[in-house]
């Protein structure tokens, strides 16, 4: 009895040693399988409602700027107002050295008298002469040469007036006013300077509302959002916006008013003014801000990352994860970048998944061992990448789209 129940311990035992080799066996095959498929990154292709966006580098600039220049010359002998102070139009500035210009106009006004009596001598004389001519009593050339006299008289008395005018203008000039309203430069002349007619810059004064926002696009970009007609129209349906260079968005829309009528050479480029009201002011002159061009909104957009999409032979297309659990190669038209992705036009659905890491040396048919991914693990955004005309790049860090392949917005899509 005792042999019998030993006996069947020990197959007992050898059958449970056998399973767990056999056990062992099976995973180190399923391991040694697993080794051999390629290993990927792949995530599901986005569908959703997509706006056109794109945005540039922009630099803030004074809607209205003007230099005040003296019109006459003379040293500054008052001076009314300090820099960075808030101007209205037809105020006083500052008051140039008039005794000059005082002396000129009482010389032209002595002048035109001394003038306008030889012109009534001579009038008088012409009509004495008339009267004489009338009773045979002088010559007719006589007559004529007087009255060639006369006309001689009136054309210096008009000089004179012209004269006297010129010399009571530059008296005026000799204070100077605002010409708009705005506020005043810091480089302001300081009183005792001497200013040259024409030359000197007494002051800077810019208006700060309304504001522009001037920036350059390329060629792409504006077949892409703009056309000749659309830059010039009052009613546009592109939405100007403004991040500030602390990352806060300026809270008025702007309005596109103003585009160079070439692009420029060096460049590519294309220089737009977009206008933004400033009332509080918090704008200034010679800021920089990220200009954000929104354009109409897109339904249903297939969106793939664009490290997914290859391109070969003028070709594009993307490895999806085929329903075999093997690569399979995706010829694809490709649309607008949009931020992280291309809008596909053809090549791909809302159920594929598309492979975004691992493509080195991947061909088509290859088992693979895939990891799923989201956006916001690799990164990916629908905010555009700043344009690098006349600016440094730089990259938003708004949150990243999600994976969802809703039509409508994921909840962490940007």
């Amino acid at each position: 009895m005792f042999f019998m129940k030993s006996k069947a311990t020990i197959i007992a035992i050898i059958m449970l040693i056998t399973s767990i080799l056999f056990l062992g066996c099976g995973q180190e095959e399923q391991q040694q399988q697993q080794a051999q498929k390629s290993q990927v990154k792949a995530m599901k292709v986005i569908q959703r409602d997509t706006p056109l966006t794109s945005e540039f580098a922009g630099q803030i600039l004074a809607a209205n700027e003007v230099k005040v220049q003296a019109k006459v010359s003379g040293n500054v002998v008052e001076k009314y107002v300090t820099g960075g102070q808030f101007v209205t139009e037809g105020q006083p500035l500052y008051k140039i050295d008039s005794s000059n210009y005082e002396s000129a106009v009482l010389k032209a006004r002595a002048d035109l008298a001394q003038t306008e009596a030889n012109l009534n001598n001579a009038k008088l004389d012409l009509y004495r002469d008339q009267k004489l001519l009338e009773d045979g009593a002088i010559a007719e050339q006589v007559v004529t040469t007087q009255a060639a006299q006369v006309r001689a008289y009136e054309a210096q008395a008009a000089a004179n007036e012209a004269l006297l005018q010129t010399a009571l203008k530059n008296l005026d000039d000799t204070m100077v006013y605002a010409p708009m309203s705005g506020q005043l430069s810091v480089d302001d002349v300081a009183t005792g300077t001497f200013a040259s007619q024409g030359q000197t810059t007494l002051v800077t004064i810019g208006s700060s509302n309304p504001i522009f926002a001037q920036f350059s696009v390329s060629e792409t970009d504006y077949l892409k959002f703009l056309n000749v007609q659309s830059l010039k129209s009052e009613a546009m349906n592109i939405d100007v916006t403004l991040t500030l260079s602390d990352g806060t968005e300026y809270p008025f829309v702007g309005q596109i008013v103003e585009s160079d009528r070439e692009l420029a050479n060096n460049t590519g480029s294309l220089t737009i003014k977009a206008i933004f009201p400033n009332p509080s002011g918090l704008l200034l002159p010679g800021m920089f801000a990220r200009v954000k061009l929104s354009g109409d909104t897109r339904p249903n957009s297939i969106l793939v990352p664009q490290r997914a999409v290859q391109q070969l032979l003028g070709k594009s297309f993307v490895m999806v994860v085929g329903k075999d659990g093997k690569s399979e190669a995706r010829t694809v038209k490709l649309g607008d970048k949009v931020g992280s992705y291309y809008i596909i036009e053809e090549g791909v659905t809302p159920q594929d998944t598309v492979i975004i890491e691992g493509l080195t040396n991947l061909q088509e048919g290859v088992d693979l061992a895939v990891t799923t991914v989201t956006a916001g693990e690799m990164g990916f955004t629908l905010a555009e990448v700043t344009s690098t005309y006349n600016s440094d790049t730089s990259t938003s860090s708004t949150p990243a789209a999600s994976n969802s392949n809703s039509a409508k917005p994921a909840a962490n899509a940007q």
